[in-house]
């Protein structure tokens, strides 16, 4: 295998700020997966942990002269931090990188938390705010229910109505793809709330714990996803994008897309925990003990560390990674192999197709023959006026 002269840098820092939960989501890759480190982790992140993130943060940056980044507040429910602890943490994150880069921060939260007072903080230091929702209370209470077993959905409506009222921190939505919802019905309802976004994910699985399908030999969720990206199109009122599928239309045409889960193109994000630790991707997770574990913290190693490590390899070596079969996959370029954890078994490791090849083969076809159908070909640059490329503007 042959290595990159020179890595590409990390330009998204996820900061793990609180590793603990208000709701009880039965897929959530922290807390019901089989790697449990998250339980053992302290509750929230230390400033000191902030203050030394930001310094190998600002040394990663000046090393490879990278005039912004992006600090990305995750969890566990981020909001559990508290609000003058999370006050002070975005003040040494700031403080820490020097103005000569730019600090983009974003918040992924459950929204059942959201208050007029945390949007005055997020407008203090530019937070754009990204909300977990599945769809409408039937859909999403089948997996985000709270500790209690009762609903989620009220709460975070009213959360997501607050950010419209202050629609420029609104950074989208978050979905997880359930086979049982109507795929019109979810993208409609979540639609309706006006998010700049709307990300789909696959939930995680396997090979050796695949997910859930009704018929094995049918793509259902490449099915579902085409369902949604017609009705994305059929839909011209609303402006928002979705990010799946505006990476497989961007791919197609040889641009890069924007997120790890399609694509060939290097991933470019790190995750800091709660305690200091560095890690990969933390969705690995899902696939067994420890495959997220790197054994560097911020405190004694910088992050260009992180990039040649060898459990990041896998991560960044493009085409090489990839199964037989995916190498000389025509679709190579937009799939990229899926997303890396979809790839895992513990016989072959991540050299496997993606446990989603199917789905992805469908949904990419689909969208090609769409366009096809619009006047161009994949790898073309699209005509102005496109329908599709429209909905993206």
């Amino acid at each position: 295998m042959t290595r990159p002269e020179i890595p590409a840098p990390f330009r998204t820092f996820i900061l793990k700020v609180a590793n603990r939960c208000n709701i009880d989501c039965d897929y959530c890759f922290v807390f019901h997966s089989k790697d449990q480190a998250a339980r053992r982790l302290p509750a929230r992140m230390d400033l000191d942990v902030a203050r030394t993130a930001a310094r190998r943060i600002a040394e990663h940056a000046a090393a490879h002269e990278l005039r912004a980044v992006d600090v990305v507040l995750h969890g566990g429910e981020p909001l559990l931090a508290g609000l003058p602890h999370l006050a002070a943490l975005l003040g040494a994150v700031r403080d820490g990188v020097p103005s000569r880069t730019a600090v983009h921060f974003e918040l992924q939260t459950n929204g059942t938390l959201l208050a007029p007072a945390w949007l005055d903080l997020f407008e203090q230091y530019g937070v754009t705010v990204g909300v977990s929702l599945d769809g409408p209370p039937a859909a999403n209470d089948r997996h985000r229910l709270t500790h209690g077993g009762r609903s989620s959905s009220a709460a975070t409506v009213r959360g997501i109505e607050l950010l419209r009222a202050r629609p420029h921190l609104f950074a989208g939505i978050l979905a997880v793809v359930d086979l049982a919802n109507d795929p019109v019905e979810v993208h409609d309802h979540l639609a309706a709330f006006e998010p700049p976004v709307i990300d789909f994910g696959l939930p995680h699985a396997t090979h050796d714990d695949p997910p859930h399908r009704t018929d094995p030999k049918v793509p259902e969720y490449g099915l579902w996803m085409s369902r949604v990206y017609d009705t994305w199109l059929d839909r011209p009122r609303w402006r928002h994008s979705i990010r799946m599928l505006e990476d497989i239309m961007a791919l197609g045409s040889g641009v890069h897309g924007s997120v790890e889960t399609v694509g060939l193109a290097p991933p470019t994000s790190v995750v800091i925990e709660s305690d200091g630790s560095i890690e990969g991707v933390d969705t690995l997770r899902s696939v067994e003990e420890g495959a997220s574990h790197l054994g560097l913290d911020v405190f004694r190693h910088p992050f260009d560390e992180a990039l040649s490590h060898p459990r990041m390899l896998h991560r960044a070596y493009g085409p090489a990674a990839l199964a037989d079969q995916c190498r000389s996959c025509p679709l190579v370029a937009v799939c990229g192999g899926g997303y890396l954890p979809h790839r895992f078994s513990s016989g072959a490791g991540y050299r496997n197709p993606s446990v989603y090849c199917a789905d992805l083969e469908h949904l990419i076809r689909h969208v090609q023959h769409s366009l096809r159908r619009h006047g161009w070909a994949p790898g073309a640059v699209p005509p102005h006026g496109d329908p599709a490329l429209e909905r993206t503007k």
